[in-house]
């Protein structure tokens, strides 16, 4: 049966959402507070990524967050606010952090990724897309023999889960990347991830839905929500109210500040991550990991980008210039030709990535009311979940047996 549908928040969940909706004869409006043209889903690192099977919340990730809360310039940066939701969130990430979590998570997110790179396939093939997306793998480069092990033994737990990854020399590497130099001890190879060029997706896939009949309000701010016996009725903007049988909240960071006008308390902070772009010829054909930085590092479609740091601050678009240059340097330490200029520094953006405490998104439909889906904190990994969160939302709201089992991402799950 076709239901009227809105969509809140216009990012890579929010696309991919209306894409499969309008797919099942759904009638699907987006709305966002932004003119859908930045923010995460343009500047994260393009990745789709089962190798990234280590959710966020892992043992040790809490005690280093507190040694670096002193570091401005470390990978990952935990403010500390007097704030009672972060406090809330600070606790259950606390509890996340064991190894029984990570081994729960693991065939989890290895599962939702591998059916993203598959719907990537579909989607290019059958809507005849030409967004660069290739196939060339990722490494983890690490300068330390104490990264090099842990990486090591990461690789070890992806390849009992089938993935295919390996260690490599850094020998083996310079023949692998002939054009690049590297001040690294040496590597794992994930030859099972692939990369794009986030904005030229989520411009072929916009386009796509404005043809299909999906209607786009971009700059429109959802103010209110119209509630009537546990069921959204409306959403009030700051220009009109709009009316619909069925909405989704894939608003990112944005969405806990929503959610609570259901009396949902969604654990959710803004996570917050810069990148820069360099045209200069870097070399550099291979995706990477800058291990010990946390810097990722993508040969995009006509420039390489460097993308780093989880800052936990509050919802706020401050670029920290000591972060920026953190990542400048890890990138011209482990690529000693590659110096990024003032101008590329100057040129910084940053998105705000919506972080569960225990590193697994919120898909599905909460208790607290029938009508409303969910679908955020992605985390770094809403790139590597977009389309396949978008078919779960769809399968949710059609009524269809889902393609994953959708309790371990169950929005009222308790931490």
């Amino acid at each position: 049966m076709s239901k009227k549908i809105i969509i809140i928040g216009g990012g890579i969940i929010g696309l991919c959402s209306a894409y499969y909706l309008q797919k099942e004869g759904h009638h699907v409006t987006i709305i966002d507070q932004s003119n859908m043209d930045a923010g995460a889903s343009y500047v994260n690192a393009g990745y789709l990524s089962p190798s990234h099977l280590v959710p966020l919340s892992a043992p040790g990730v809490m005690k280093k967050g507190l040694k670096w809360m002193l570091n401005p310039a470390s990978p990952l940066y935990i403010k500390p606010r007097l704030d009672a939701d972060f406090i809330k969130w600070t606790l259950a990430f606390n509890k996340s952090c064991n190894a029984n979590h990570v081994e729960k998570a693991i065939p989890v997110i290895k599962e939702i990724t591998l059916l993203t790179q598959d719907l990537f396939d579909d989607i290019k093939r059958d809507e005849n897309f030409s967004f660069q997306y290739e196939k060339k793998g990722l490494l983890m480069l690490c300068q330390t023999d104490k990264m090099l092990e842990e990486e090591i033994e990461t690789a070890h737990i992806a390849k009992r889960e089938g993935l295919d990854v390996d260690e490599i020399s850094k020998e083996e590497l310079q023949v692998l990347e002939p054009n690049a130099t590297f001040n690294i001890k040496g590597a794992a190879y994930y030859r099972c991830d692939s990369h794009t060029t986030p904005h030229e997706f989520m411009t072929e896939m916009k386009a796509y839905l404005k043809a299909a009949g999906v209607t786009l309000f971009s700059n429109e701010r959802v103010e209110n929500l119209v509630i009537n016996n546990g069921k959204i009725e409306a959403v009030k903007t700051q220009n009109q109210i709009l009316k619909a049988d069925e909405f989704v909240l894939a608003a990112g960071s944005w969405s806990s500040l929503l959610s609570k006008k259901l009396g949902l308390k969604l654990l959710l902070q803004a996570g917050k991550g810069y990148r820069i772009n360099t045209t200069q010829n870097t070399g550099i054909t291979i995706p990477s990991i800058l291990a010990e930085a946390k810097v990722a590092v993508t040969p995009m479609n006509g420039f390489t980008r460097f993308a780093g740091t989880m800052e936990i601050a509050g919802i706020n678009d401050k670029i920290n210039k000591v972060r920026v240059e953190a990542i400048a340097k890890a990138a011209n330490s482990f690529y000693p030709d590659v110096t990024l200029t003032h101008e590329e520094k100057n040129n910084v953006a940053s998105g705000l990535r919506p972080v569960s405490p225990d590193g697994l998104p919120y898909i599905g439909k909460s208790s607290k009311c029938d009508n409303l889906t969910i679908a955020t904190g992605h985390a770094m990994m809403g790139w590597s979940m977009g389309p396949a969160t978008g078919k779960l939302v769809s399968e949710v709201i059609s009524d269809k047996k889902s393609t994953l089992n959708l309790n371990p991402f169950h929005p009222d799950r308790t931490f």
